[in-house]
């Protein structure tokens, strides 16, 4: 998914922040949206959360992850037997028959999804048109799914994912299996503080007669007054280091995207089968 901007504005907390009394809530907003996607995208656009986004997953089979030359024996048919030997660390060689589909810390088969994330939560779940139950910690409900990192979701009320769906056919329907949820990184106390002094500084310098923030004067590098020197510094250099020039936002900017990296590192496998996104209409 290609994302520009977060969704929704970050929160933001005023406790440190004295803004003018005549600052209304359509200001606060407008420029929350503002910090928010300025510190969303220098901190690598790795933050949640991101608009809803909708898949069709496909879930791997236990044969998926075997060798080519087991899903191929015998004819061509696969195998509830093969010899996939290997050699354990006592030096006793062993069976590694992929049978049964036991994940590495699992006695059973562990019935799960992959979803490209990270995932911030699940939305909901849909299995031939009916909404399955959404964990809910708070009130004490279980669910019937669950996320475990890195971006599986796991069926936990006694069945599993379809094999297959019917791709053609629209979501909620029948023979379908669709997944709403939202990615990106969970905020916490420091990204809230650092999105709070940004808008602060954005509001009071848009507000008129602070000298920060939008209209502060940036083509002064030295002042002298009265005997004082007061040399300051050049934002262009701060701008090019992916700063803001504020003490909060860029301490946090630095403890998060300390190589300043333009977006997340991905990796990529030409044999890995990702979740179907209808983008049209």
């Amino acid at each position: 998914m290609i994302a520009t901007a977060p969704c929704d504005p970050w929160p933001v907390d005023f406790s440190c922040c004295d803004l003018p009394e005549d600052t209304s809530a359509e200001s606060i907003d407008r420029w929350t949206r503002v910090a928010s996607i300025m510190l969303w995208r220098l901190s690598g656009m790795r933050w949640g959360p991101s608009c809803p986004l909708e898949v069709r997953p496909c879930r791997r089979s236990c044969l998926d992850a075997a060798p080519v030359y087991f899903q191929g024996a015998r004819g061509g048919a696969a195998s509830t037997g093969g010899w996939i030997p290997y050699k354990g660390v006592d030096g006793q060689w062993r069976n590694a028959s992929v049978c049964g589909c036991q994940s590495d810390c699992s006695c059973g088969e562990l019935c799960e999804v992959y979803l490209p994330g990270p995932v911030y939560d699940i939305v909901q779940v849909d299995v031939d048109g009916e909404i399955l139950t959404r964990p809910d910690l708070e009130s004490g409900v279980i669910g019937d799914y669950r996320v475990d990192a890195p971006g599986k979701l796991v069926r936990t009320d006694g069945e599993c994912w379809p094999d297959c769906q019917d791709m053609a056919s629209p979501p909620g329907v029948e023979g379908t299996f669709t997944v709403t949820y939202r990615t990106g990184l969970q905020l916490d106390e420091a990204a809230i503080a650092a999105v709070s002094e940004l808008v602060c500084h954005y509001i009071k310098g848009c507000g008129g007669g602070s000298g920060c923030g939008c209209k502060v004067n940036r083509n002064v590098s030295r002042v002298s007054r009265q005997g004082f020197d007061v040399e300051m510094a050049d934002p262009t250099v701060i701008y090019t280091e992916g700063r803001t020039g504020l003490p909060l936002a860029d301490a946090w900017l630095a403890t998060v995207n300390p190589g300043r990296l333009a977006s997340a590192s991905r990796a990529y496998s030409v044999d890995f089968r990702r979740p179907r996104v209808t983008t049209w209409p």
